[in-house]
């Protein structure tokens, strides 16, 4: 399933989860989904809502207790960690606090770990996060876009006085993405809601070939007149094509037969593991679903010799994925980001020679056909036989194209 972001009146987290009710999602589920968050004190209500003509949902977190008590960076990690979330879920929360506190941090000047959020770390921006995070998992989406956001224009008033819109960290949140403001002088987009967008998508210029299979419209708190402040929503059962215009595979060639999906990468820097351990954990990595697993040498602080560690891997893979590094390595922390990638379309053929099987990938580049052996298979027929690798995968290759 593919989400798009249509933001053209900004994007919050209450927003995010009245569009995903609005298209499909269960509240009843959404409810039960939440109980995984050892949080109390609140109740959701959802009600339908007119925003500048447009009928939509607008789902409201109601407090009885513990809103004066901002939650720090530390505090929602270990209230996140010990939750019994599913491991997408609580990957893709984590990682969107740790935007929210990087973000506080570069514009305060503070180290994120001693951030305590006014505006974000109570509970209804946790739930706002979380249950928009499981309203993407229950609707089995796991490709997500956005257009360029809405940010808004004019002063908000907070717990730092009065500020621009946008605010300085939705404004450290949007590096790298396409905004603009348009429409009544107000906040349109909150730090929750961009760092829910950052984390899950990438942008896009505008909205990509899909196919919608509902459409679900969220409403904002404020209801400026002539104004329709809401989020809206297209879901797809299928993931859109991506432009691949100026990309040439060769004279012959045609990009209209190019893959486009969405892996997510992790990566963490290490500097006091044992290097004989690294082909271990890659192992491990690729068992639990890893697509590519590279290690690249750096420098960290101190002028250390580290490795970067980096793991390219489905979305729905990422939590067991990070389990994995926590577990077979000495790192602290895993970065994540959604990212798209091309690809050539690819098959898999087995052949028997005498010696043995052979797998063989097939990819089509243009209107060429390339057979490229699985090298170790190769390499098992080459030490039974004692001939040079290079000879059987000539072999192979020569039989594919026959």
């Amino acid at each position: 399933m593919y989400l798009h972001f249509d933001c053209f009146s900004g994007i919050s987290g209450d927003m995010t989860l009245g569009a995903l009710i609005d298209a499909g999602l269960s509240p009843h589920k959404l409810r039960k989904g939440l109980k995984a968050l050892p949080l109390s004190g609140y109740r959701l209500n959802v009600s339908k809502v007119h925003r500048g003509g447009i009928h939509a949902t607008k789902v409201d977190v109601v407090i009885s207790k513990g809103r004066a008590t901002p939650l720090s960076w530390p505090q929602i990690r270990r209230l996140l960690s010990t939750s019994r979330l599913p491991p997408w879920v609580k990957t893709q929360a984590l990682s969107v606090f740790e935007r929210l506190a990087q973000a506080e941090g570069t514009v305060h000047g503070r180290d994120p770990a001693t951030i305590r959020f006014h505006e974000v770390g109570v509970i209804d921006s946790l739930v706002d996060i979380v249950g928009s995070l499981l309203g993407c998992h229950e609707l089995g989406i796991q490709t997500f876009g956005a257009a360029p956001v809405n940010v808004g224009s004019g002063t908000i008033h907070g717990a730092h006085g009065t500020l621009p819109v946008p605010g300085p960290a939705v404004a450290e949140l949007a590096k790298g993405y396409s905004i603009y403001t348009q429409g009544p002088a107000m906040e349109l987009t909150t730090p929750t809601g961009m760092a829910l967008l950052t984390t899950l998508t990438q942008p896009c210029h505008h909205l990509p070939p899909v196919v919608p299979r509902s459409i679900g419209y969220g409403a904002g708190t404020a209801d400026p007149p002539d104004w329709p402040n809401v989020l809206r929503v297209f879901l797809s059962s299928s993931t859109p094509a991506l432009s691949f215009e100026g990309l040439a595979l060769s004279p012959e060639g045609s990009t209209e037969s190019l893959e486009a999906d969405q892996v997510i990468q992790l990566e963490t820097t290490i500097d006091d593991l044992n290097p004989q351990v690294y082909e271990s954990v890659m192992a491990r990595l690729f068992e639990n679903g890893a697509l590519d697993v590279t290690l690249t040498p750096t420098i960290m602080k101190r002028t250390r010799p580290g490795t970067l560690l980096t793991v390219l891997a489905p979305p729905e893979r990422a939590g067991v994925l990070t389990q994995t590094l926590f577990r077979e390595t000495t790192t602290l922390g895993v970065r994540h980001q959604i990212i798209n990638r091309v690809t050539l379309p690819r098959s898999m053929k087995t052949i028997r020679l005498p010696q043995g099987r052979v797998r063989v990938k097939i990819v089509h580049v243009g209107k060429t056909v390339t057979y490229r052996p699985e090298f170790q298979d190769c390499q098992t027929i080459a030490q039974k036989t004692g001939r040079p690798v290079q000879d059987v995968i000539d072999v192979v290759k020569k039989k594919m194209a026959e």
